[in-house]
This record gives structure tokens, C-alpha cells and sequence, in this order.
């Protein structure tokens, strides 16, 4: 495990793994380094790539300097540029990738290629946006100290899940797991939730990138990811959309990384 600070003096834990360019690994909600997903994906990408699997602020190893703000969060990958020499390419994953966009709007010629898997942006009527009062809900159950209203909150209100699948879902040691970072899907929350209020990004919201960008689809998601996909390639010159046959957004490694591996190499 490495160690760096970020620029408000909080420490971040993070792996480098590999050789080759510098690709900054950045997760959605709940996600950690130390998830096997991301650890197979870190194994498929290091053959090719100097891959820097961190925690961001608030989970595993890392530190959470409080108060949180979205601008932290891209200091915080502004920090692992730096210690990649200045440039990186960038991925993300769901509203990891909607942090990563950000970051990139950000950072500019720093981050050279960027992909995306699925950010969650609703854009439209096709799916109910998040509560305006989501992130509030969050807070308030995190400060009366229930880390499993929380989860609910994240499942039934973000992801949709009927609220009658909970108590099967609760009784999977995984439920533990995401109770241990509940307190983080308030982040998430803050990261996205301009973007998944039902209405269109403001002209010129992502002037600020300059990196090639190819935003990736599972084939058997909801319309609602198409159509972000779609509407990011449409509005940047350099972005493209690519669908993944016969993925979802519980995506396999296996499919993905080649995908990842083609367009960071091209």
C-alpha cells in the first residue's frame, strides 16, 4: 500500500500495480480498492498500464476530512496525477464516472483519455430522478447512527430496488460491508445528484475537456445509461459511445477490460 496527501491534508491509501502509462482507477458508490472486482480488473489493466487502484477519501485506508465538497474529491485525483508524473488516463465506474468527468472538466490536458461505464446521468422522463432531498436523507441517517437506513435509502431511492427485496438483501454478509462505508453514498450523492434531476446538462457544462473520452454501455441496461451515453458523445467532438454485448451494470471484468485496453492503447 502507498500513501499520499491530498491537498487539504487528507492521506489517501492507493496501489500501483504494472507498468507502462499511468491509469487512474475511480469508483462508484459502496466501491473500494480492495473489492475483488476491482482487483481483477487492476490484474487485467497492470499488463498493460501503471494502474493506481486508491480508496477514495472515506473508505478503506483513506483518510475523510470533513467537511466533504465534490472539489476535494478532484484534488484528490488531481494529487494521484501528480504522482503519476502530471498526465494520467482516467476510468470510472457509475457515479465514479460522473466524478471522473468532473475531474477531467477540472484538470484538462492532465487527464489525457478518460472512460466511462455507465454514469448514471438521468437527462429525461425515462427514469425518476433522485428526491431533491436525497443527500439530506442520507446525512440525517448517518447522524442518528444507522448505517443500514442509509443502504436502504441508496437501494430503494437510487438503484429502485423494491423495498420488499431489503430483508433478503440484508441477511447477505455484503450488507455488512456496505454499512461499513454508508456514510460515504452521501458523497456519491453530492457528486451526481445535479445530474440525475430528470433535466439536460446546461450548454458548455463540459467545455473544460479536452481528453479523447469513450463512454461504455452494457447492452442489457436500462435506457436511461443509453441515452447518457449518447447525449455525452453527441455534445463532445472527442467523446464516442460504445455498447458492451451482453453486459448490464453489474458488469463482468472479463468483458470489460479489453475494451478499456483497446481504447487506452489506440
Amino acid at each position: 500500500m502507498n500513501t499520499l496527501t491530498s491537498r487539504d491534508g487528507t492521506p489517501l491509501a492507493f496501489d500501483k500495480v504494472g507498468t507502462g502509462p499511468a491509469l487512474i482507477l475511480v469508483d462508484g458508490a459502496l466501491g473500494h480498492r480492495a473489492d475483488p472486482n476491482q482487483q481483477q480488473l487492476v490484474n487485467l489493466l497492470s499488463v498493460h498500464f501503471t494502474v493506481f487502484n486508491y480508496d477514495r477519501r472515506g473508505r478503506g485506508d483513506s483518510g475523510d476530512t470533513q467537511p466533504y465538497a465534490v472539489e476535494r474529491e478532484i484534488e484528490d485525483i488531481d494529487a494521484l496525477v501528480t504522482a503519476a508524473d502530471g498526465t494520467a488516463y482516467l476510468y470510472g465506474m457509475s457515479s465514479g464516472a460522473i466524478l471522473a468527468l468532473r475531474a477531467a472538466n477540472k484538470l484538462g490536458s492532465k487527464i489525457t483519455r478518460l472512460a466511462l461505464y455507465e454514469p448514471p446521468f438521468i437527462l429525461d422522463n425515462s427514469r425518476p430522478p433522485l428526491p431533491t432531498d436525497y443527500v439530506e436523507q442520507l446525512n440525517a441517517a448517518i447522524a442518528a447512527g444507522d448505517r443500514s437506513k442509509a443502504v436502504e435509502i441508496f437501494m430503494t431511492q437510487a438503484i429502485l430496488i423494491p423495498a420488499g427485496y431489503l430483508d433478503s438483501m440484508k441477511a447477505d454478509p455484503m450488507w455488512a460491508g456496505m454499512e461499513q462505508v454508508a456514510h460515504t453514498i452521501a458523497y456519491d450523492g453530492m457528486v451526481s445528484r445535479e445530474f440525475m434531476a430528470g433535466q439536460p446538462w446546461a450548454s458548455g457544462t463540459w467545455d473544460g475537456v479536452t481528453a479523447k473520452i469513450r463512454v461504455i454501455t452494457g447492452e442489457n441496461s436500462e435506457s436511461f445509461f443509453h441515452t447518457a451515453a449518447q447525449t455525452l458523445a453527441d455534445d463532445l467532438a472527442n467523446a464516442e459511445s460504445t455498447v458492451l454485448a451482453g453486459q448490464d451494470h453489474n458488469v463482468s471484468m472479463d468483458a470489460l477490460a479489453p475494451m478499456l485496453i483497446e481504447f487506452f492503447r489506440r
